[in-house]
């Protein structure tokens, strides 16, 4: 639903990494479209279209693990009560580790390879095609009220590129710091209380650039916004209608920040970001598979039981892993020839699934252990094992997933050339039926007389080839589908990387395998 909507203009859209925003008292109003609803005077709660409503807080720049260390009560107390998780992020040169990107696809439910947000200014974009979740709350249920409040201009007012948050959204305003942002929320939901809101807070990425996440001003920073959220929290329940209305609060952020100051690259603090959910949704309690950024829109279209669309890539945050790798996480273990990573991250296995196999004949001997041949690994251990070699644009992988990895596996003293092949399970249930598919997240990278192919085999029968690739194959949702011969009764794939040497990887997850 469109109604007049007030945007004012507030900090200037960062042109570059370090850059620091500056304050602009500007009016900018909008008037998106003919069909006005007026809005309610403050203070004077009215019964909503649902009873649920959800607010989204977004904090620019927070690092999850900065949290504990400051005087947050009302950020602990969403913790404490909630469910958290810490979520990685991608980098370059997928995208930069930047609010554009950052914001877009918190927004959006996808990943920036779809929204095409690459940075803090964005001439383009497919953000038409990839519209923001209050946008499409309006689009599934136009009598639900949407709000943002954000400090950041761009979100909003197109200064940097087509506007993430879209005029179909019914309240837009961009204020002139983060206590107008406060402000103008707390007026809005203790008074109109809309169904879907997100506000956004800049302070703890200004006080990261000035003096870095390790610095007294950060905390600081925390501290002024736990004090905003409390505000916000605190006008939700003083609204009359309270006890008859279910409240869900999310907090996230864009991106992190190193301890000297800045974000953009490839780190694992800069990549690290977060998820909170407290309140009327959210199974209190840490998962053991970290949901993604992505999953927050598909969340808040959950809450309100609007569609979620195949294109997103994001989840609801407690949907439940259908992956046979994510049974593998309690087998997770520490490094072993990986003498960079840390011995706190716990994160490669050779224990598959029952079922699965590996044949490893013809690989060389020697070479890094975690990597002789295929592994169970997760995103924190893998990519801090090289960085900047496009492990971290692997985004549609979730949980523990297979690695392949020639590249890592040749670092240490080793002869001959990497063989390996993975095999699922002897799969049932396909007789009489026509085809059998396979699904698969595959991130492949491809150098060299290395080889990445997958093979079926009937009864036990000769492998078929029936994939292969030629080049790069980036966070890619693969499907395979092959015919099923007369008198077949098991099927089984296998994955495999051949005449390897120093060459690159292939990261495959979530397979799955159905006849019809």
């Amino acid at each position: 639903m469109s109604i007049t909507s007030t945007v004012r203009r507030g900090r200037a859209a960062r042109t570059a990494l370090l850059a620091t925003a500056s304050i602009c008292t500007t009016a900018l109003v909008i008037t998106p479209g003919a069909q006005a609803r007026p809005a309610p005077s403050p203070g004077s709660p009215q019964v909503s279209a649902t009873t649920e409503h959800v607010v989204v807080l977004g904090i620019d720049g927070l690092l999850f693990d900065k949290i504990a260390p400051a005087a947050a009560p009302n950020l602990d107390a969403l913790i404490a009560t909630g469910y958290r998780s810490k979520t990685t992020l991608y980098a370059p040169p997928l995208s930069p580790t930047l609010s554009g990107p950052g914001w877009a696809t918190n927004l959006t439910g996808v990943w920036p390879d779809k929204h095409k947000v690459l940075d803090n200014t964005w001439p383009s974009s497919n953000l038409a095609q990839y519209p923001d979740f209050l946008t499409r709350l309006e689009q599934f249920n136009s009598s639900l009220s949407t709000y943002a409040a954000v400090t950041w201009a761009p979100l909003l007012d197109g200064s940097a590129g087509p506007a993430p948050i879209t005029s179909a959204v019914d309240t837009r305003y961009v204020s002139t710091g983060d206590a107008d942002t406060a402000a103008n929320a707390v007026s809005r939901l203790r008074g109109q209380g809309p169904n879907a809101t997100f506000l956004h807070f800049d302070d703890v990425d200004h006080a990261g650039h000035t003096c870095g996440a390790a610095g007294a001003c950060y905390q600081k920073a925390i501290e002024d916004t736990d004090v905003r959220i409390g505000q916000v929290v605190a006008a939700v329940k003083a609204r009359a209608t309270y006890p008859t209305e279910k409240w869900t609060f999310i907090v996230t952020a864009d991106h992190g920040h190193t301890d000297a100051g800045g974000h953009g690259g490839n780190t694992p603090p800069e990549r690290s970001s977060f998820v909170i959910e407290s309140g009327a949704h959210g199974t209190p309690g840490v998962p053991a598979i970290a949901p993604k950024n992505v999953d927050t829109a598909a969340e808040v279209l959950s809450i309100f039981g609007a569609p979620r669309p195949s294109v997103l890539d994001g989840r609801p945050y407690a949907t439940a892993s259908s992956d046979p790798f994510d049974k593998q996480v309690s087998s997770l273990k520490a490094r072993q020839d990986e003498t960079g990573i840390p011995t706190s991250v716990l994160g490669w296995t050779k224990s598959f699934p029952s079922g699965w196999s590996v044949d490893n004949t013809g690989l060389g001997t020697g070479g890094v252990a975690e990597w002789s041949g295929w592994s169970l690994t997760t995103d924190d251990f893998w990519t801090r094992a090289e960085p900047g070699q496009s492990r971290e644009a692997n985004v549609r992988a979730r949980g523990v997933f297979a690695v392949a990895d020639s590249d890592e596996w040749s670092d240490k003293t080793h002869t001959g050339t990497y063989n390996t092949k993975m095999s699922t399970p002897a799969y049932t249930g396909i007789s009489g039926k026509a085809t059998a598919t396979l699904r698969f997240g595959s991130h492949y990278r491809k150098e060299g007389n290395e080889v990445a192919a997958v093979s079926v085999s009937f009864n036990g029968g000769a492998p078929k080839e029936v994939l292969r690739y030629s080049g790069d194959v980036v966070a890619k949702n693969e499907q395979v589908s092959v015919p099923i011969p007369a008198g077949a009764t098991t099927v089984r794939f296998t994955w495999s990387l051949t005449n390897g040497d120093n060459d690159w990887y292939w990261a495959v997850d979530a397979p799955s395998v159905s006849a019809g």
